[in-house]
């Protein structure tokens, strides 16, 4: 990939960073990269090892764990706050990328999190589908408690 494909597509990342709450499509995003929207979302895919809409998404559930540890709204509120429209989308989301409800995040003790600084906190935070750390679950395959088997056809 040449580096001004780079630099584009790291523009199109941060104004998903910097604008997450607002209603952003593929369409927008690969305008702000001057891509198409095919050359965007394979070239993204390809960069950043996700498509745009998931690393959005990502993004968007990061911001609402935070909100829901701190408590002081609803996960509706939430739900609008971090620029989703859908209530059921957004809490199917949050439940696969985190592996718990936001109610059930909500209830959880956070007091250990209190006193890490914001940049160890989002580290440690950031929602990675089916874990609730910053660090890689265990491989495709076993995370369900399979055992690999031998190749098939051999």
């Amino acid at each position: 990939m040449q580096i001004d494909d780079l630099k584009r597509l790291r523009k199109a990342r941060d104004t998903m960073d910097r604008d997450y709450a607002e209603p952003l499509d593929v369409a927008a995003l690969a305008k702000v990269a001057l891509m198409s929207v095919g050359h965007f979302q394979r070239s993204f895919r390809a960069a950043y090892g996700e498509t745009p809409y998931s690393y959005l998404m990502t993004r968007r559930i990061e911001r609402a764990k935070t909100l829901l540890r701190r408590g002081d709204l609803s996960v509706t509120e939430i739900c609008m706050a971090v620029g989703c429209t859908s209530l059921g989308s957004f809490s199917t989301r949050f439940t696969e990328l985190v592996g718990e409800s936001p109610s059930a995040y909500r209830a959880r003790d956070h007091s250990a999190a209190e006193h890490i600084t914001a940049c160890v906190a989002m580290y440690l935070t950031r929602p990675i589908r089916g874990t609730d750390t910053g660090r890689p679950g265990p491989p495709t395959g076993t995370q369900s408690g399979a055992q690999p088997g031998p190749p098939t056809g051999a």
